[in-house]
């Protein structure tokens, strides 16, 4: 792949956790699409996305809503394990990463 790759490799514990998967980097583009359609507030605060707004930032993004609730729910998994690897210490057990799907 290439840019993306290496900038997974620099994040501490991912490089090792996610070695050998593969990165659409088309996607991308839809996940800017839907963030950039979002207000401040909601990229801080994704908790404040109820059903108007979610159809709005997929009206906005070219996306669905499905697609919306997605890139959210991906996100709140994403934070979850960012917590949970800023517990572990060097060494100690393993990293248990939930299956995203």
């Amino acid at each position: 792949m290439g840019p993306l790759d290496q900038l997974m490799q620099m994040i501490p514990g991912a490089g090792r956790a996610l070695k050998g998967m593969q990165v659409d980097e088309g996607a991308f583009r839809h996940v800017e699409a839907i963030i950039r359609s979002m207000t401040r507030q909601e990229r801080a605060q994704p908790h404040v996305l109820n059903g108007s707004r979610r159809r709005r930032i997929a009206q906005g993004s070219g996306t669905s809503i499905q697609d919306v609730n997605r890139l959210v729910k991906q996100f709140a998994v994403m934070q979850k394990m960012m917590r949970q690897m800023s517990r572990v210490k060097p060494g100690r057990g393993r990293l248990r990463i939930p299956f995203v799907g």
